[in-house]
């Protein structure tokens, strides 16, 4: 099977770290080519979806930690992405209008016969924050609005609420606003920028203290295990990102209700890989651009996450 990473610069990776590496050596090892191309490579050329693509291989035993750990199998050329066993979608947001029309290059493409996992289509049709509101009876009370009047009438309601913009990534812009919050406004008014763009607001979960449970769904299936990610003291967020520390966990009873009602919906809508926010009963995001957590998980449990992610690429593009 021969893969094309669709990536941020390889150079830009933590490779000992990365998910889409781990995936590849993954792949690597079950006998598969791999290739990549950046965002701004993909295009139209007279109707057919290519991009200029390199083919790649990983270097055996190479430091994770450096940069030579792949080298140059073939050199860059222009490819149809129909000619691709598999393509999958790992360009990390921002979900700006470029990632946008990625995703629309990539649904023109599966047109023509690619398979592209994680669909152009799903990815634009679940913006990963919005997307829980399709399942509202495993959310904790939420609330997207621009009114500023609105926000202040939730924030009153339930007093300890969290903030945060509908395109925000690793933690960036939460807020939590407990009950005397004496800047309120002048935050809701940057968020919002006046009243001119959408924010969403949820009432404050305590069981952040205890992690924000990260849950993979690979075709529809959970992991058996979820990252639990710690905030530091005195910090609202667990994002690994802004210092969260990871910690692998079995998934809880109610863990595994909201995955079962989850994830065969979303399989079904070409997502194959999906990734969970949960924090204490209640999903709080859908991650499908580019899921992660894969080698904090592998290296704690010994579930080899990027193995049953190649096994379900090799049956959903039907090698």
């Amino acid at each position: 099977m021969h893969v094309l990473f669709v990536i941020d610069p390889l150079q830009s990776l933590r490779a000992y770290k990365d998910s889409s590496v781990a995936m590849m050596r993954a792949l690597a090892a079950r006998g598969h080519t791999l290739s990549v191309a950046h965002q701004g490579d993909l295009y139209i050329d007279e109707g057919t979806v290519k991009g200029w693509t390199t083919g790649i291989a990983l270097v055996e035993g190479a430091d994770l930690r450096g940069h030579a750990w792949w080298r140059e199998r073939t050199p860059a050329g222009d490819y149809a992405l129909a000619e691709f066993d598999a393509v999958l979608m790992r360009k990390d947001p921002p979900f700006d209008m470029e990632y946008v029309y990625s995703t629309h290059l990539l649904e023109y493409a599966q047109a023509q016969g690619a398979r592209v996992f994680n669909s152009g289509a799903a990815i634009r049709n679940h913006p990963e924050k919005l997307a829980i509101t399709e399942f509202a009876s495993f959310t904790s009370p939420t609330l997207v609005t621009r009114d500023m009047a609105r926000l202040r009438a939730f924030h009153a309601r339930y007093e300890d609420v969290i903030v945060k913009p509908l395109d925000g990534m690793g933690g960036t812009g939460i807020f939590r606003l407990r009950e005397a919050e004496h800047n309120l406004g002048a935050i809701l008014e940057t968020l919002t920028d006046n009243g001119t763009r959408s924010i969403m607001a949820q009432r404050y979960i305590p069981e952040i203290l205890m992690g924000d449970k990260r849950i993979l769904l690979i075709a529809g299936k959970p992991v058996p295990y979820a990252l639990a990610r710690i905030p530091l003291a005195g910090e609202t967020r667990g994002n690994l990102a802004v210092g969260g520390r990871g910690v692998a966990q079995t998934l809880s009873t109610r863990d595994l209700e909201i995955a079962h009602a989850i994830g065969p919906k979303l399989v079904d809508r070409g997502l194959l890989l999906v990734g969970l926010d949960v924090i204490g009963d209640y999903v709080t995001e859908i991650n499908v651009t580019s899921p992660t957590c894969f080698v904090e998980i592998t290296e704690q449990t010994n579930f080899d996450v990027a193995d049953c992610f190649a096994a379900a690429l090799e049956q959903a593009a039907g090698i």
